[in-house]
């Protein structure tokens, strides 16, 4: 959209994986979206480089999240830290204290 990737389809899936201008969109009007697990600030540096989120550290998860997922990764002020795929459900990302709960594919640190 005006020459901005919002996102890819994979051809092993047929499902789009968003980019991260792609996820800047759809966190402008959340009210619409079910996709997105909020994160605790104090990790947002290392999911912002790239680093996956483990179910420890999730704070707040829409309850329409299921496994391999497309989700948006924000921290607690709603900024906008990685996009990737969800490794857990919604419940479990809420009863889970190990494990990976969003494997991430792109961090946000060197997106404008």
């Amino acid at each position: 959209m005006n020459d901005e990737l919002l996102a890819t389809m994979r051809p092993t899936t047929g499902l789009f994986c968003l980019t991260i201008a792609g996820a800047r969109r759809l966190s402008k009007n959340r009210k619409y979206a079910k996709c997105f697990v909020t994160v605790k600030n104090e990790v947002s540096g290392f999911i912002k480089d790239g680093g996956d989120v483990f179910a420890a550290h999730v704070i707040e998860v829409n309850d329409e999240i299921r496994a391999m997922d497309e989700v948006v990764v924000l921290d607690e002020d709603g900024t906008l830290l990685a996009v990737g795929r969800a490794m857990l459900s919604s419940d479990e990302m809420k009863a889970f204290k190990r494990g990976v709960a969003v494997k991430v594919r792109h961090g946000s640190k060197n997106e404008s």
